[in-house]
């Protein structure tokens, strides 16, 4: 009783909205080093350089939301709710995803050269050894992640994700210095410099991680709780995946490297409307996990409301500094693709607002909630792919994005509305929000 106390004080209180703080300023630097990466790449690569090199990176990222089979938020879920068993849940992880990883890492291996039937040889051979060997990577640190998030260990849980575009960057800088830089070379770059910061947050986190690793036998309530939740938690997080990436595909699939050099330029200038949001999200559900339905709700829809307004009224400004951001670093060529900036700007707000309300369904164990509405704004997206990219290209899967995203906000709050009971009023309005916000921002400021 004393714990579940204090877990609630520190999630209404100031521990959760310095933990969003420190993650929201983690993003925002995250946001200009993927910034900066990709107009270094932009510039030194081109328009198809840049196309080429995004579907070398995009396969690991893929695959790795793939197969991840909901352990990253099982193991938040569970190492919470059964904090005595930390160490049996984190081994049972790891040791699942090795054998993942590699049976993935072959199958991705042979058929590439299928899904990458229209890019060079090269581009295709250099996508395939740096899929194989970047995956079981990506799989360790989703639960690395996980595990610090579990700790409430967010400063090394941003640094873990803060390092990676760091060293990335950097690492391209050192080959353009070089006078080594092609495509093979950054993906090796990419490669080594993602390694040393999981060895890096490996040592971090020796002290959690130091327990019998090859012990032959495996805990069954362990492996059930872990793999209950995440196979419950799974099906929304596939289906997240394939949303996020289905547009990525479609492009692929239907487009030229150019376009999706376009695409993908635009696409990650306007992810900086998702810095607050993203961060809430990360923070909200473990912190909210283990407390009753009215305080969820609560934290929750709070969060929604404030990110939600602020993001909103930097929508229009932003989206103007944006345009000429796009032509003043990446190159008057890329201003086509300035269409498909706005509208990827309101999709991104919108769908970071669903995703935080979302959250709620995950904190009090009904993640099929999610999974349901996943499922029916997917279909309702892909199909809207395949009606608008033929009649406008990249301006048709950006407005597709941003139908679907308006869907999944509605389903979201009809579904907390019907299932937990949620006040409308609440979950749009309360006139407390403003007090809140500024009494913690001076706390802040004083500490």
């Amino acid at each position: 009783m004393g714990n579940q106390l204090a877990v609630q004080q520190t999630a209404t209180g100031r521990g959760i909205f310095q933990a969003i703080l420190h993650t929201s300023a983690a993003n925002l630097l995250i946001m200009v080093l993927s910034t900066a990466t990709s107009i270094v790449t932009a510039r030194l690569f081109g328009v198809e350089g840049k196309g080429m090199f995004s579907a070398i990176l995009f396969w690991p990222t893929l695959l790795a939301g793939l197969v991840s089979f909901g352990l990253p938020t099982s193991l938040i879920y569970n190492m919470k709710m059964n904090a005595g068993k930390a160490a049996h849940y984190v081994r049972a992880g790891f040791m699942v995803q090795i054998p993942v990883s590699l049976l993935v890492g072959t199958v991705a291996w042979l058929y590439l050269p299928v899904w990458l039937g229209n890019y060079p040889a090269d581009v295709i051979r250099t996508a395939q050894w740096y899929t194989v060997l970047t995956l079981p990577m990506l799989l360790a640190v989703n639960l690395l992640a996980a595990l610090t998030q579990s700790l409430d260990k967010f400063m090394l849980y941003n640094g873990l994700r803060l390092y990676v575009p760091l060293s990335n960057l950097i690492g391209l800088l050192v080959l353009w210095a070089a006078g080594e830089l092609s495509l093979p070379n950054a993906a090796f770059i990419f490669l080594v410099t993602s390694l040393m910061v999981v060895f890096w947050t490996l040592y971090r986190l020796r002290r959690e991680l130091s327990f019998n690793w090859l012990r032959t036998t495996a805990d069954r309530i362990v492996l059930r709780t872990l793999f209950g939740y995440g196979g419950r938690v799974f099906g929304v997080e596939l289906l997240g995946t394939l949303y996020a990436q289905c547009d990525k595909l479609i492009i692929l699939s239907l487009l030229t490297p150019r376009d999706f050099g376009l695409y993908t330029v635009v696409y990650t200038l306007s992810r900086v409307f998702n810095v607050v949001q993203t961060a809430i999200s990360n923070v909200v559900f473990p912190k909210v996990t283990g407390l009753d339905k009215d305080k969820i709700i609560e934290a929750v829809s709070r969060a929604f409301r404030l990110s939600f307004l602020l993001m909103s009224i930097a929508v229009l400004p932003g989206m103007l500094i944006g345009r000429y951001l796009l032509g003043l670093f990446y190159g008057d060529s890329f201003l086509e693709a300035a269409n498909a900036f706005y509208l990827l700007s309101l999709e991104c707000i919108v769908g970071g607002g669903s995703w935080i309300l979302a959250s709620s369904f995950n904190a009090m164990g009904r993640p099929g909630l999610v999974a349901v509405r996943q499922a029916v704004a997917l279909a309702v997206t892909v199909g809207l792919f395949f009606i608008l990219t033929p009649l406008y290209g990249l301006n048709g899967i950006a407005l597709a994005l941003l139908l679907g995203a308006v869907l999944r906000m509605l389903i979201t709050i009809a579904a907390m509305r019907i299932v937990f009971d949620a006040r409308m009023s609440k979950i749009f309005y309360d006139k407390g929000d403003m007090r809140f916000l500024f009494k913690h921002l001076s706390r802040r400021t004083q500490t």
